[in-house]
């Protein structure tokens, strides 16, 4: 298992690099620049700021700048200054030496803030968000599927898919604002804007408390965006189980003798999570990384709305930050993904 793991992290980082590549040619294909304005500033203005951001160089020469600020650590025994040029997503000390370590560079629409700034003020935003919508996904998805399964052609099954059918069919740019009219405009019980976690945040991520304060600004958003998840969870949930429990070795459980409850816990729900498990991993990286629509309509600080922001006004390091983090959560939980397998189905060997 260990050679496994190690085979796929090499694979990750290949992906990776294949997607850094990918995204920056495509980001400086497209016409403009990150300083065209409405109102044109003057030629040598323009040239002074590409000649700061080093956009004056050819392009091969500009990714292999980027990519050697990003992955190689820079090694001081003095600390380095707080400059936006001196920036690091991690800094730490080793013994007599100061390591600074993964910098995404300024960003051009935001000068007093660079990269790394914006992703360790708004990215866990946006991962509290995505996280308790999984967790909706999941804990909503799940029971209606296997409800709708062990009662296939009833009331309670036409119930279920109903519900399921009306999740994938609202979208969060619709179902948002008809939560923030009931709840927070007729009844008044939950706030409409804002979130209740602010930074510094716990590990880097988490919120200090989780108290009403927290939970009133979460409650909306967090169904909005989970509930369309959890319906394809149910639906495939639902399916795979009518499946497993149609296979022989049920039939020979049954003809055993076992409870009903044994067969469907201990052996078919087990074996029809394995489709399931293989969507939960990108799903929850999707989520993770925030839903522009979601954040605008709730006025939530997270970083999906940077990263539209950042597209229409050319702001290439953030493009660049945001699809390599995407691009890291998606791979990582794609490998989770692959280990869960062998958990659920021993038969999966890996190799």
């Amino acid at each position: 298992m260990g050679k496994y793991i190690l085979k796929r992290l090499v694979y990750m980082i290949v992906v990776l690099v294949v997607v850094s590549i990918i995204t920056f040619g495509l980001m400086h294909s497209v016409p403009g620049g990150p300083f065209d304005k409405e109102k044109p500033l003057p030629k040598e203005i323009i040239a002074n700021l590409e000649k700061r951001y080093h956009l004056d160089q050819p392009l091969p020469v500009q990714y292999l700048e980027y990519m050697k600020a990003l992955v190689v650590p820079r090694v001081s025994k003095q600390k380095f200054p707080n400059t936006i040029d001196d920036d690091a997503l991690f800094k730490f000390k080793v013994g007599d030496y100061y390591v600074n370590w993964v910098n995404f560079g300024p960003s051009y629409s935001s000068r007093s803030r660079t990269v790394n700034d914006m992703l360790r003020d708004q990215l866990p935003i946006s991962i509290q968000l995505g996280f308790l919508a999984f967790m909706v996904a999941i804990l909503i998805g799940m029971p209606l599927g296997i409800l709708a399964a062990l009662k296939q052609n009833t009331w309670i099954d036409y119930l279920c898919m109903t519900l399921a059918i009306f999740g994938v069919s609202v979208p969060v740019i619709v179902l948002g604002p008809i939560l923030i009219w009931i709840f927070g405009v007729s009844l008044k019980w939950l706030p409409v804007t804002g979130w209740g976690a602010k930074p510094p945040f716990v590990a880097g991520f988490l919120p200090k408390t989780y108290n009403w304060n927290f939970w009133k600004y979460a409650i909306m958003p967090m169904f909005a965006l989970g509930l369309s998840s959890s319906a394809s969870i149910a639906r495939l949930t639902r399916a795979s189980l009518l499946q497993v429990i149609r296979e022989d070795y049920i039939r020979t459980a049954r003809a055993k003798g076992l409870k009903e409850r044994a067969i469907i816990w201990g052996h078919a729900l087990k074996n029809s999570l394995i489709p399931v498990v293989t969507i939960l991993g990108p799903m929850f990286a999707s989520l993770l990384t925030g839903t522009f629509v979601t954040e605008t309509i709730f006025g939530i600080p997270g970083m999906g709305r940077y990263f539209v922001n950042s597209i229409t006004a050319r702001d290439y390091p953030v493009i660049m930050g945001t699809v390599l983090i995407y691009a890291v959560f998606l791979v990582v939980s794609n490998l989770i993904v692959d280990l869960v397998y062998g958990l659920l189905d021993p038969r999966i060997r890996f190799e």
